[in-house]
Formats: structure tokens, C-alpha cells, sequence
């Protein structure tokens, strides 16, 4: 049994050796992470919109006279040319009532030749006593009586001859007809009920080989925009040189670019929003009226501002923010303002200054105020073609070796 001397100086002995042991362990070192280094640049200033699709030009085709429809001579879906016959009405009643007009127009034409011939011989007559000046003045108003009604048979005349033209309904515009919306056997006329007094409407023609694309513009992001011009954040192009992309409805990109080509100077009171239109080339007819798309509407540019990689950006209920390695070495945190995207990167327009070197990598390590070693963010490489292709060309060739054995 050892003395308690001794068990006082093993005790003694072994706090001195853990002493030794704590101070032998060296602290861990500094997280690594990949930074970027920012500087300030020109950034392209593009908003995101929904449009909808409208014809560039449109056009009702309606009855202009009453009848029965007697037949479509055009095929539905198909381009028709300005003038081309699209449907006849039957003519039967607008051609009788052009003969009964030629035919009063002939008999009043008659009357006017003869009140003539007899006015002028009462004038000749006049000098010689042979007639009275009423009677000459009786036959030169006959005359221009007979005169005015003979105009007034040519305009219902050539009134006749437009109603019986207008029983041979043509188009009006070049474009593609659509479905007819009355057929052969109808009653069509002028004042049906249900188009307001309007004729009956037959078809629609429609123009495509450009398009429109109708969207708004809330007033309040306009007058930033405006605004952000004034101090010279912001350099907005003119209507004619702002590009629109455009993207279908399957997410793919339509591919041809059009140009901002109307913007409304009035704001709509109910919803507060600015009507703009822009026009695209359509000559594979890929865009159809009606149809959704969404848009990409470049203004201009935006100056001053800092591009950083998507995943660089946190956020949390103050809002956005960045970890950046200070001069010192250590991890600061900045608010900053990111509302629009140019690719894999955000556009951040306050909250940086040049030469920060932002976190991308390696967030989740970096504590705020301690220091951290840092390398340069090198952003993925895509895989190379060959690669994928063996890689598919391999799979088969396992599975066959499989089934082999």
C-alpha cells in the first residue's frame, strides 16, 4: 500500500503531463474556401414578361347585303390573296333590282332628250312672238327637272350594281382564311341580333407572317426605370433598338428576336399598368395568335453594377447577403440588393465595392469574424461530348456482357 506522499506526488505528476499534452495540440486551421474577386461592369437591363400572341393584321370577313349563302369556294386554313371570292349570296334579287333601275334610268334619260329638244326650240321661238316667256320658262325647268332625275336613276343604278357586287364576298386583306362560320343554305344579312346591327360574320383572315406580342409594364417599374435613367444608373435604348426574346410555351426559345414597336401614353386605371407591344418575324408560322409566350425585353444597360455566381448569394428574413474575405483574412458579412439574373450569375446593384472577394464555395464553413483561406473559384466544366457518348456506348455493352454470362 503506497504512502499518501506518494500518491500526492503521482497525482501531481500526471496533471503535469496532461498539462504538457494540452499545449503540444495545435488549434485547427482556417476553413478553406473558393472566392471570386468583383469588380464593377455594364450589365445588360432585361425584365421578364408574359405576352400573348395577336395576327398582324385581322380581318372579319361579313355579309354586306341579305340572302341565302350559296356556297364556299375557298378551303378553310388556307392562304387566300387580297380580292380572292371567298363565299357567294345569291344574286337573284340584287340583279333584278339592277335591270328595274337601268330600265327607269332608260326612261327618264328619254324624257330629259325630249323636255331638251323642246326647251330649246322654245327659246328660239321667244324672239319671234311665236311663244310666250312662260312658256319658255315651263320648258326649262322641265328640263332641268328631267335632268336631276336622270342623276338621281345613275346613283341607284350604280347603288344596285355595289349590292349585287357585294353578293360576291372576296377578301379584303392576304393571309390565311379560317373556319367559315356559316354555310351553304344560310339566311345572312346585315342587321342579325347577335352581331349588333353589323353584317353576318363568314370568316376571319388573318396576316402572320409577322406577329404581335401584347404585355404590360406596371407604371411604378416604369418609373424606375425613368428614374434610374435620370441618375445615370441606367442607359435605356430607344423603343425601335429594344430587343425582345421570346420563349414558347414548351420552355423552349423561339429563336428570332423581335423589336419593342408600341408603348401605350396612358395607364390603366384598373390595373395600373402600361400596354407595350413588340413585333416579330413569323415566316414558319410557328407563332399562332392567341398563344402565350413569355418575354425578355432588353431596355438598355445597367452601369455600376457587380456579377456574382448564383451560389454565392444567401438570404434570410434582413435579405440578401454575401460572405466576404476581408483584407484581414477574415469572413465579413455584406447586405446586398439582387433582383435580376444574365445567366448562372445574379446582378447585384448595391452593397459591393470593387476588389471584394466573395464566397462561393465553402459558405457553410465560413463563420463571421474568423479568418479563412482562400482560393480561386474555378466555375464546373461541362462534361465533354465524347465522354457522354461513351459513357452510353458502354452501358449497352455491360449489359450485354450480363446477360452473356
Amino acid at each position: 500500500m503506497k504512502s499518501r506522499p506518494q500518491r500526492a506526488s503521482l497525482s501531481y505528476l500526471c496533471l503535469i503531463m496532461l498539462a504538457a499534452c494540452s499545449k503540444s495540440v495545435p488549434p485547427p486551421p482556417p476553413p478553406q474556401v473558393a472566392v471570386v474577386k468583383v469588380q464593377s461592369q455594364s450589365a445588360p437591363l432585361e425584365r421578364q414578361f408574359v405576352g400573348r400572341l395577336s395576327a398582324y393584321y385581322s380581318a372579319n370577313v361579313t355579309a354586306r347585303v341579305s340572302g341565302v349563302l350559296l356556297r364556299r369556294t375557298y378551303t378553310e386554313g388556307s392562304q387566300v390573296r387580297a380580292g380572292q371570292l371567298l363565299f357567294e349570296i345569291d344574286p337573284a334579287f340584287y340583279r333584278a333590282q339592277l335591270d328595274n333601275d337601268l330600265a327607269v334610268l332608260a326612261q327618264d334619260q328619254a324624257t330629259y332628250v325630249n323636255d331638251r329638244i323642246t326647251a330649246a326650240r322654245n327659246r328660239k321661238l321667244l324672239p319671234v312672238g311665236s311663244v310666250s316667256q312662260q312658256t319658255v320658262d315651263n320648258s326649262d325647268a322641265a328640263e332641268r327637272s328631267a335632268a336631276a332625275k336622270v342623276k338621281a336613276d345613275e346613283a341607284a343604278v350604280e347603288s344596285a350594281r355595289i349590292s349585287l357586287n357585294y353578293t360576291y364576298v372576296t377578301s379584303p386583306i392576304s393571309g390565311i382564311a379560317g373556319q367559315q362560320q356559316a354555310t351553304a343554305g344560310a339566311v345572312v344579312g346585315t342587321s342579325t341580333s347577335d352581331t349588333g346591327g353589323s353584317g353576318t360574320l363568314l370568316t376571319t383572315v388573318q396576316q402572320i407572317d409577322r406577329m404581335y406580342v401584347n404585355f404590360t409594364i406596371s407604371s411604378s417599374e416604369l418609373a424606375t426605370l425613368q428614374q434610374s435613367e435620370s441618375n445615370g444608373s441606367v442607359e435605356l435604348l430607344q423603343q425601335k433598338h429594344t430587343s425582345v426574346q421570346i420563349g414558347l410555351p414548351n420552355h423552349t426559345s423561339y429563336g428570332t428576336d423581335g423589336t419593342l414597336d408600341f408603348s401605350d401614353v396612358s395607364v390603366n386605371a384598373a390595373t395600373g399598368a402600361i400596354n407595350m407591344r413588340a413585333l416579330v418575324a413569323n415566316p414558319q408560322r410557328r407563332l399562332l395568335p392567341g398563344m402565350y409566350v413569355t418575354l425578355t425585353v432588353n431596355f438598355g444597360r445597367q452601369n455600376n453594377v457587380f456579377l456574382i455566381p448564383q451560389q454565392a448569394l444567401q438570404r434570410d428574413t434582413v435579405g440578401g447577403y454575401v460572405l466576404v474575405v476581408g483584407a484581414d483574412g477574415k469572413v465579413v458579412r455584406k447586405d446586398v440588393e439582387a433582383h435580376d439574373s444574365l445567366g448562372n450569375d445574379w446582378i447585384v446593384t448595391h452593397g459591393l465595392a470593387d476588389g471584394d472577394e466573395i464566397i462561393v464555395t465553402g459558405v457553410q464553413m465560413a463563420k463571421e469574424g474568423a479568418p479563412a483561406k482562400t482560393v480561386a473559384w474555378q466555375p464546373p466544366a461541362a462534361a465533354p461530348a465524347s465522354d457522354s457518348a461513351a459513357s452510353a456506348s458502354a452501358a449497352p455493352a455491360s449489359a450485354s456482357a450480363g446477360k452473356a454470362e
